[in-house]
């Protein structure tokens, strides 16, 4: 049984798509995507560099874009599970055909656009926690007024607030974590996202979804949704509230899922993946070169491939 992953923010790399577009093809549908999301991913995907694709405005399409690339270039394979961190609901979506891809980058633009927006109100940020107790991390990230933003499982939380909380967190940790300031640019998945999923709830009004082909998990609880006005609600409803990763990762291993792909840009969901889902196979989609290593994760988990 095999779940596609997508990533979410922090994933992007400068020049991250430059191997990809030395494939056929590649280049043509950046174009389509680009036009549909209203950015130049080209350029922010070649030559931008590290602070410019740190703009949630752009990273969210790029790393959507990055995602669905990947997933064409194996022939768009159909998985039994379809998952994505945060913003990557939204490449997890068309990958389960509740989006169109247009549809997707279009939402994805203004999602980035909005949650910057969101942001630039207040100085904001989020922070990694590794180790420690999670109950005693929680309670630590409370007292400080932080909330904990991505329960990641697999010994992570990110925990999200102002700078000075996250700067006074820093200066107090749970006992026997790590804290590590993540390169993003604001609180999210926090009230501080409120007026970005009011102006996404607006938005949404007119995009017409289709009933998704495959299991698709919320990051709000790790549950299945059925039907794809649903699924839409949910993700635009994820920007303002916590991403329950680990409760996805347990659906995964509950359900029987046996391989997990992560799409490009791949690494962060694989990492977590080989430590909570122990036994389970894992191929991290970073560049071409994994493109044999997944379709063989595929072809073993599926039964299926496109060649």
């Amino acid at each position: 049984m095999l779940a596609i992953l997508a990533p979410g923010q922090g994933a992007q790399t400068p020049g991250m798509l430059s191997s990809w577009l030395e494939l056929g093809g590649v280049a043509e549908h950046l174009a389509q995507l680009s036009e549909a999301a209203g950015i130049d991913l080209l350029a922010h995907g070649t030559t931008s560099d590290a602070d410019q694709i740190r703009d949630t405005a752009v990273a969210q399409p790029l790393i959507v874009a990055t995602s669905l690339l990947s997933w064409s270039c194996l022939g768009n394979p159909v998985a039994d599970v379809a998952a994505g961190h945060s913003v990557g609901e939204i490449a997890a979506a068309a990958i389960a055909g509740v989006l169109t891809e247009s549809q997707a980058m279009s939402l994805v633009n203004e999602r980035g656009s909005q949650m910057a927006k969101a942001a630039a109100l207040m100085a904001t940020g989020m922070s990694a926690v590794l180790g420690g107790d999670a109950a005693v991390v929680v309670a630590k990230a409370e007292q400080h007024g932080l909330t904990p933003a991505n329960m990641n499982g697999a010994g992570q939380i990110v925990v999200a607030g102002t700078l000075d909380q996250l700067d006074a967190f820093a200066e107090d940790p749970p006992e026997g974590a790590r804290v590590r300031p993540l390169v993003v640019a604001g609180a999210f998945h926090t009230i501080h996202m409120h007026s970005a999923v009011g102006a996404l709830d607006d938005f949404a009004g007119a995009i017409a979804t289709a009933q998704p082909t495959t299991i698709v998990l919320s990051n709000a609880d790790g549950s299945s949704v059925t039907e794809g006005d649903a699924v839409l609600r949910r993700l635009i409803a994820q920007v303002s509230n916590p991403v329950r990763w680990d409760l996805c990762m347990d659906m995964m291993t509950a359900i029987g899922v046996t391989g997990v792909l992560e799409l490009a840009p791949a690494g962060t969901l694989v990492g977590l993946a080989k430590r909570a889902m122990p036994g389970v196979a894992t191929v991290a989609l970073k560049g071409p070169d994994d493109l044999d290593a997944a379709r063989a994760l595929i072809a073993e988990h599926t039964g299926r491939v496109d060649q």
